[in-house]
C-alpha cells in the first residue's frame, strides 16, 4: 500500500510527486461533455482563437483539479484514506493548455487528532500544480479522514 497513514505525517512535509501527465485534447473535451459543460472557452477553437485573450482553448479547470489530486493519491492517500471531506481555497492562477504537462507537489498544512473515531485523523493538504515552464496553475487545500497505523503494524 503506497499511502500513509496519519501518525506519518509532519506538518510541513512536502511531497514532490513523481507521476508526470501531459493533457490532451481529447482529456479536455472528453471530460468537459462527460460533464455537461457546454463552455465554448473548453470546446470552440475559433471562438477561443478569434474572441479570447488566450487565442486556445483552456482546459476544463475541473479537470485540472481532479488531475492534480489523482496525482497526488499515490504517495499520500492510497489504502489510508477514509473519506474526502472537502476542498478548499481552489484556484487556478494560470490556465492550463492541451500539450501542457503538469507535476504536483502536496504539503501537509495541519493534522488532527479525531475527537470521534481514536483510529483516524484529520489531514489537510494543500496540492500544488505547474505546468512545464514551473507557472502555478492550480492550488488548493484538501481535508480527508486518515487511517492511523493499525497497532502491531510494522513502520
Amino acid at each position: 500500500m503506497p499511502g500513509v497513514y496519519f501518525d506519518e505525517l509532519t506538518v510541513g512535509q512536502v511531497f514532490d510527486h513523481p507521476i508526470r501527465r501531459t493533457v490532451t485534447e481529447t482529456d479536455n473535451v472528453l471530460f468537459t461533455t462527460m460533464t455537461h459543460n457546454p463552455a465554448l472557452l473548453h470546446l470552440d477553437e475559433e471562438y477561443c482563437r478569434t474572441q479570447t485573450e488566450f487565442g486556445q482553448r483552456l482546459v476544463n479547470s475541473c479537470f485540472t483539479l481532479a488531475l492534480m489530486v489523482g496525482i497526488s493519491v499515490n504517495d499520500t492517500t492510497l489504502g489510508t484514506a477514509v473519506a474526502n471531506l472537502g476542498w478548499d481555497e481552489v484556484r487556478f492562477p494560470k490556465p492550463l493548455f492541451h500539450g501542457d504537462t503538469i507535476r504536483v507537489e502536496t504539503e501537509v498544512l495541519e493534522l488532527r487528532e479525531s475527537k470521534s473515531r481514536p483510529t483516524q485523523g484529520i489531514v489537510t493538504f494543500e496540492h500544488r500544480a505547474f505546468n512545464q515552464k514551473g507557472e502555478l496553475v492550480a492550488i488548493c487545500k484538501r481535508s480527508g479522514l486518515q487511517l492511523k497505523r493499525p497497532r502491531g503494524a510494522a513502520a
